[in-house]
């Protein structure tokens, strides 16, 4: 079990051979920086499982920015993609869906997304799994690699540590982003974080009104 950052990149250099790995995607920006660094080291699978996405529009274009990122850099990484079921996200939450972005909700929703990973790695017989998610400064790579090897430990599928903010990985995702022209959404994708983005925005929006009256 890696518990930092070093003990993660000392991992990836002392591999031997090309381990398997299904890595979960939340979005194109956040995948690209992580999947250019992983795929040095791993053959990867993208696996695109993202029931807390609304609407289901937006579910479709991400996946969509997705393929279209894919297939710039390396169109032989197989896309794994699981069908939209927006319950699964509604149960998952339950109870907790007027708590803030960055709250027990948000566990609730990594542990949903890494559970699918971890199973479908081991439907598909990987060596490891692991997710995008981490680059985001917006969310707690403390939760997610508890989470993953817990699962772990629960299902026997190898867990990768994710901490892909790391030596400026979010930055390099937006330098990604704009050179392989991928649209950035701006909100992390349930309709709770859409709700408080629009607040907020309105919030800001009269803010700057009133000081210009």
């Amino acid at each position: 079990m890696m518990d930092n950052y070093t003990e993660f990149k000392k991992f990836l250099q002392s591999l031997s051979g090309r381990p398997t790995l299904l890595l979960h995607c939340c979005c194109a920006p956040c995948s690209s920086h992580t999947i250019l660094l992983l795929k040095q080291y791993f053959d990867i699978t993208l696996f695109y499982s993202n029931d807390n996405i609304a609407p289901e529009e937006e579910f479709n274009k991400r996946l969509v920015e997705l393929i279209h990122f894919r297939d710039q850099i390396d169109s032989s990484i197989p896309i794994v993609s699981s069908p939209y079921n927006p319950h699964r996200f509604e149960q998952a939450i339950q109870g907790y869906e007027r708590e803030k972005e960055g709250s027990y909700r948000c566990y609730l929703c990594y542990q949903m997304r890494l559970k699918e990973t971890c199973l479908k790695a081991k439907e598909l017989g990987m060596d490891y799994f692991t997710t995008t998610l981490s680059i985001s400064p917006y969310k707690k790579e403390k939760w997610i690699n508890e989470i993953g090897y817990a699962l772990e430990e629960e299902y026997q599928v190898n867990y990768l540590y994710s901490n892909f903010k790391k030596e400026n990985g979010y930055q390099h995702s937006i330098v990604l982003s704009k050179e392989y022209h991928l649209y950035r959404q701006d909100y992390c994708g349930c309709i709770y974080s859409q709700k408080e983005r629009r607040e907020s925005h309105d919030r800001i929006r009269e803010e700057n009104q009133n000081k210009a009256n």
